[in-house]
């Protein structure tokens, strides 16, 4: 998350999938995170090159792709997949691509799909962007702690820090 630590704005969200990839899209504070879409354009370098044209549509400054890992922690080969996608998506959108790991994402969006029974084609078409959206949420999250533990370390007022972020009122 350290290629993301200094941005400013608007951020991506990656679900990347061979078949489907979801993304989602953060406010300019980098608060929350919303869904905006599927895309199916078939083929890693292509779907680079259309999410590195939605991020540059959606004005955004970074991108965070999810890091599928095993539950054991370890990494295979779809680790290897995404961060493959990574760097084409890093390379096309010229922007910096973070990845975080997504273990838990998929469960959590069929967890919330089945509380508001959400089936059939409707849940097909939704739950790659859900993905994207928690685990851009998850960055987001990640991304205030990383900046107030460096604040905390700098000696940076919580005010200040504010300030500089862009959130405080002017």
């Amino acid at each position: 998350m350290q290629e993301l630590i200094h941005t400013r704005g608007k951020l991506l969200g990656v679900d990347f999938g061979d078949k489907r990839t979801g993304l989602a899209v953060s406010d300019e504070g980098q608060r929350m995170a919303s869904g905006i879409c599927q895309i199916q354009v078939g083929g890693m370098q292509k779907t680079a090159e259309e999410t590195a044209r939605i991020a540059r549509e959606r004005s955004a400054v970074g991108i965070v792709v999810g890091l599928p890992v095993n539950m054991d922690g370890s990494h295979g080969p779809r680790s290897a997949h995404a961060e493959k996608f990574a760097r084409l998506l890093a390379e096309a959108s010229g922007l910096p691509v973070a990845l975080l790991d997504e273990r838990m994402t998929t469960m959590a969006a069929s967890r919330y799909l089945n509380e508001t029974d959400t089936r059939g084609k409707r849940r097909k078409n939704v739950i790659d962007t859900l993905s994207a959206e928690i685990i851009l949420q998850n960055a987001l999250d990640k991304l205030r702690h990383l900046r107030e533990q460096a604040a905390d370390t700098t000696g940076i007022k919580e005010d200040e820090q504010a300030w500089a972020s862009g959130s405080a009122k002017r």
